[in-house]
């Protein structure tokens, strides 16, 4: 239970969300059910049916925002800024409108308030300076280059780097200033922890901006009937789009509702409203006709988020026993335009065990696209220097580096002295070296027989992942024994549907075969938040589950009639309620007697614990590494992680092996670059910008320990979706370095980086 008035319906929680610390006020459940232990006899949970919505989609027929249409729909198209900063002095909106087929257009004065759109002081290459729409997408784009090609603009000097951003004489990039004051964050006395160090290490690491490259790319459909407006939107928070929208054009919540069913990709950077949105509203309100907008990928790239560049100075203390004595940091990070103060600090506190931590942020505003969340966002930036500073640390030291994080393991949470709900990290380390092959030997010296040279090296990772409330479900069994899963949450493609049919079945004793899940719709479903910080099974599960317990209280209210038995001997079991366990009415049977009665039951998140709940994992890396060309391969990646009860082993080994090609790509190739005397983004489309793709993917053999972790909640599951690309970059940087004899401190490890760390 949480602090606050535990006699009171509604009391105090504390939720951690990508890194942030929230207190939210939450309605006190019910009741709460039996929590789900690792020896809970369990026949659907913890097994991998097939997924409930594969069909739909192996078959083409799951229909994403981008495949909406609607009678009568036009297209909007929007026109960017192709300069970093600047005026904006005019435009040909006149001539724009009398182009074939054009509708409408926007222009400065035209956005509600609050939204930044269409403003004429330009920030970043990318922004929104106006908007068309036709009635074809062609013609929509035909009048977008036109109008793009009118623009008046007067240039000014900008910032395309925290050392543009830092200097003497740095352009304005906001009135409050181009940097925040350092954010210090301290427990202990770094000083005195670095004075008794027997062995010190310092590095600088450099990370760079990277894009989420979603393969959907960010977009909405929008259509008014009368005052009430209906968005069809690719997002990973459809409430939130809600409130957005509704705040925006000044409308009451009830009057927009917002459906999103399938979705490709989002990484952290759909968790709102954005340009799209609101310019499809916008021309649906004033033309009277449904509205898409959909970017682009050009735009997708430029203004849509991105993972913030880091500058990592860090200084790791330690007794030559390799006991740390003090971790300190001071971090740049160059957010963009815009994006909340916050960077890689926070691992540095969770980590490992030290009396001694500090943390210096800086966050640093220069003319670009701002930052979003970006699949563990700050963790991933952060694990690569701490880790890179503890493989460091354990070269000069001459100890194995899994050893070194096996003598500071954590105990608890340093950081605010809480105890884990659950930790098994040293186990993960154990299974990993098992499965790895590790060498139990001190760090071993480079080959010197070929240009290929192999190496090894392993990271380990840490993420909170406790989810939290406020999240509700509803389980209705319908007159045929059917069951419906109601619940407003988004599926990202994790497998959302059928993990919550898997819980409501197991809870419900219903045959998963006859449970559907309804998600993504603001109107009929009841409340949940965004599916961000790997929440979402955590955060709507229990709810789910306890929606299903009380719809099996009321059912089987209504079958010890007609059993001719108390409740304390039913049971459910495969959709038949059971008499001393022998099945005896069918749930089908029971709903036909019961004829238009129907049984809903309801479900709530309870408040989390007092308790640091956290999934924690180690990675260990194989490559090799060409050092004529300096291209380097990837072989294999071991990954062991501990998040408590694992739903569906085949949905979250997929979880595994997404965040691990992605940490490959965040290792090797992902990083866009600027023209830096331009300020304009010089790789802003899928050509340019590297991901990974199927030659690239190494052996991946990834697991999660089993058990559940009943402190965390009910159902006993973490979050499962970030862990995996947090240490993956650091473990794959550790082989490089093994095999080279020599560090690469900055990402991605391209064959200019590689070369130039062996040329010294």
């Amino acid at each position: 239970m949480s602090a606050g008035d535990k006699k009171g319906r509604f009391v105090q929680t504390t939720v951690e969300v990508e890194g942030r610390t929230e207190t939210r006020v939450v309605e006190l459940p019910a009741f709460e059910p039996t929590p789900w232990t690792a020896d809970a006899p369990l026949t659907i949970v913890g097994t991998s049916p097939l997924r409930t919505d594969a069909f739909e989609k192996v078959t083409g027929r799951a229909r994403y925002t981008a495949d909406t249409v609607r009678p009568g729909m036009l297209h909007a198209v929007l026109v960017r800024a192709p300069i970093a900063k600047g005026t904006l002095n005019a435009l040909a909106l006149d001539r724009a409108r009398a182009m074939p087929g054009v509708r409408g257009v926007l222009g400065p004065g035209d956005a509600p308030p609050g939204t930044r759109l269409f403003r004429r002081d330009i920030s970043y290459a990318g922004q929104p300076l106006a908007a068309v729409c036709a009635e074809s997408l062609l013609e929509a784009e035909r009048a977008a280059h036109a109008l793009a090609a009118s623009l008046d603009l007067t240039p000014a000097p900008h910032a395309a780097t925290v050392e543009d951003a830092l200097a003497s004489d740095a352009p304005s990039v906001r009135s409050a200033g181009n940097a925040t004051a350092p954010a210090v964050v301290e427990r202990g006395d770094v000083t005195r922890g670095l004075a008794e160090a027997e062995v010190t290490v310092t590095r600088e690491y450099r990370t760079p901006v990277a894009l989420h490259s979603a393969l959907e790319p960010h977009g909405a459909v929008a259509e008014w009937n009368g005052d009430q407006l209906t968005i069809w939107e690719s997002t990973q928070g459809i409430f939130r789009v809600r409130n957005d929208v509704a705040r925006a054009l000044g409308v009451p919540q009830a009057k927009v509702r917002v459906l999103k069913d399938y979705m490709g990709g989002g990484f952290g950077a759909k968790n709102g409203a954005g340009a799209h949105t609101y310019v499809a509203a916008l021309f649906a309100r004033a033309l009277g006709a449904p509205v898409r907008c959909v970017n682009d990928r050009r735009g997708e790239q430029m203004d849509t988020g991105n993972r913030p560049a880091t500058v990592q100075k860090v200084t790791l203390g330690a007794t030559r026993d390799g006991t740390l004595t003090a971790v300190a940091l001071e971090a740049w990070v160059p957010l963009g335009i815009s994006g909340w103060e916050g960077g890689p600090a926070q691992i540095y506190h969770e980590m490992y065990s030290c009396p001694n931590v500090r943390t210096s942020e800086v966050s640093v505003y220069i003319n670009a696209g701002g930052m979003q969340a970006f699949r563990g966002p700050g963790y991933v930036e952060g694990a690569f220097a701490l880790e890179g500073a503890m493989n460091a640390l354990a070269r000069t030291l001459q100890m194995d580096p899994v050893a070194l994080r096996r003598k500071n393991l954590a105990t608890h949470d340093e950081r605010t002295g809480r105890p884990f709900s659950g930790n098994r990290l040293d186990e993960c380390y154990v299974e990993g070296m098992r499965r790895f092959n590790w060498p139990s030997t001190v760090h071993r010296p480079p080959s010197t027989v070929t240009r290929a040279k192999r190496g090894i090296g392993m990271a380990a990772e840490t993420w909170p992942t406790g989810g939290g409330p406020p999240s509700y479900a509803n389980v209705r069994i319908n007159s045929d024994g059917s069951v419906d899963v109601l619940a407003g949450t988004q599926d990202l493609g994790t497998g959302a549907r059928t993990i919550f049919a898997q819980i409501a079945a197991e809870a419900l004793g219903a045959s998963l075969a006859s449970v559907r899940t309804v998600i993504g719709d603001t109107e009929r479903l009841p409340y949940t938040g965004n599916s961000w910080g790997s929440m979402t099974t955590p955060s709507v599960g229990p709810a789910v589950r306890m929606a299903a317990e009380d719809a099996k209280t009321h059912l089987l209210a209504a079958a010890a009639p007609m059993l001719n038995a108390p409740i304390e001997r039913l049971s459910t079991r495969d959709s038949q309620v059971c008499v001393d366990g022998a099945p005896a009415l069918a749930f089908s049977d029971l709903c036909r007697r019961l004829g238009n009665v129907q049984i809903v039951g309801h479900g709530s998140r309870g408040p989390n614990p007092e308790l640091a709940i956290v999934t924690v994992g180690a990675q260990f890396a194989e490559v090799e590494v060409d050092t004529e060309t300096g291209v380097v391969r990837v072989l294999r990646i071991v990954a062991v992680h501990d998040a408590g009860r694992i739903i569906n082993p085949a949905l979250a080994d997929s979880q595994l092996h997404g965040g691990i090609i992605q940490g490959v790509g965040y290792a090797l190739f992902e990083e866009r670059h600027m023209d830096r005397a331009r300020g304009v983004p010089l790789n802003a489309n899928l050509h340019d910008y590297k991901v990974p793709t199927m030659a690239d993917v190494p052996v991946i053999d990834a697991l999660f320990l089993g058990g559940a972790d009943p402190a965390a909640n009910h159902v006993g599951a973490r979050g499962i979706a970030e862990p995996p690309i947090i240490p993956t970059a650091p473990a794959i940087a550790a082989a490089v370095a093994d095999a080279l004899g020599v560090e690469v401190c900055a990402l991605p490890l391209t064959p200019w980086r590689v070369l130039g760390a062996l040329a010294g």
